[in-house]
């Protein structure tokens, strides 16, 4: 099998995990409380990576300046993204939350442009807008009532914060590789998530299963769903280019429907096809640029180096 189809299937790999495990997380959530949940599987996420980094080297102490950085994309992209996205899924289901979640980077490209500066073509307004009118959709007029639910609420802020931290990961972008930002950046997240752990637990809304599946489930979930697939997703796009690869971003919203209906027994509701539809046309119209033109990733030997070490 040619390097270039081996990527393609291992792409569409990873977008079939990423999509799962928005319902593998809905269902850990009947045994375990939200916060306790994001905190012991990131946990599970950082243990992988250092032995991943251990094994492999190739990190450097960070300076000053991207210490701040990486905080930044901890606090938002770790500690609130996680505690926002299990608390709002507890009140939500996986499709809404995968739909809602695929609106980040239109919500990025909003705030590169108020925050950064950086020009809004007219396919990025178009795109928005679209995508917008998906999530209004999908929150509002979701199943068989007008409303908005706090599930949604905090779900729409767990997409904020991982919005946010994108703004800091691309300002880390110039000066340290996306190996090392991901690692230092999820371990300080995992760090901060202990207080908020404890404090769940000092307020008696702590909840831990005692049966082996569900922690077997969740170090499934952590290790290989957010960690192993991360580094598969960087080699697929080294060998694809970053345009072909952004394609695949296009079905985990439609796993976790499908999946969450036969899994969980959720409903599909006709609005949240027509929200999705829109969302993730928004993010094609944004980004079709992209889809012409692929760029190719510029961290190829590291990503050969990750692929050697798993």
């Amino acid at each position: 099998m040619s390097e270039q189809k081996s990527a393609i299937i291992r792409l569409f790999g990873v977008a079939l995990l990423w999509g799962c495990n928005y319902v593998v997380s809905a269902d850990l959530l009947n045994y375990f409380s939200p916060i306790f949940l994001s905190c012991a599987r990131i946990s599970m996420t950082s243990i992988f990576l250092i032995l991943v980094a251990l094994r492999v080297g190739g990190l450097r102490k960070p300076t000053k300046a991207e210490w701040a950085l990486l905080a930044g994309a901890g606090i938002f992209g770790t500690l609130m993204n996680q505690v926002f996205y299990f608390t709002g899924l507890k009140e939500s289901t996986a499709a809404n939350a995968s739909l809602i979640i695929a609106m980040s980077p239109i919500v990025t490209t909003v705030l590169e442009r108020v925050f950064l500066k950086v020009s809004l073509t007219a396919s990025k307004v178009v795109g928005a807008l679209f995508s917008l009118a998906g999530v209004v959709v999908i929150v509002v007029f979701a199943g068989q009532s007008i409303g908005v639910s706090l599930g949604d609420v905090y779900l729409l802020l767990a997409m904020l914060g991982m919005s946010i931290s994108l703004l800091f990961i691309r300002r880390l972008s110039g000066s340290m590789s996306s190996y090392s930002v991901t690692i230092f950046s999820t371990v300080l997240g995992s760090a901060l998530m202990v207080p908020a752990a404890v404090g769940e637990g000092m307020l008696g809304h702590s909840v831990v299963s005692s049966d082996m599946w569900p922690w077997l489930l969740m170090a499934v979930a952590g290790i290989v769903a957010q960690g192993m697939a991360g580094f598969w997703w960087n080699r697929g796009v080294a060998v694809t280019g970053a345009g072909t690869a952004s394609m695949f971003m296009n079905i985990p919203p439609f796993i976790a429907l499908i999946a969450g209906h036969f899994v969980l027994h959720n409903p599909i509701y006709i609005t949240q096809i027509l929200g999705g539809v829109l969302v993730l046309s928004g993010v094609f119209i944004a980004n079709r640029s992209a889809f012409r033109t692929p760029k190719a990733f510029p961290e190829v030997m590291e990503s050969d180096l990750l692929e050697q070490s798993l």
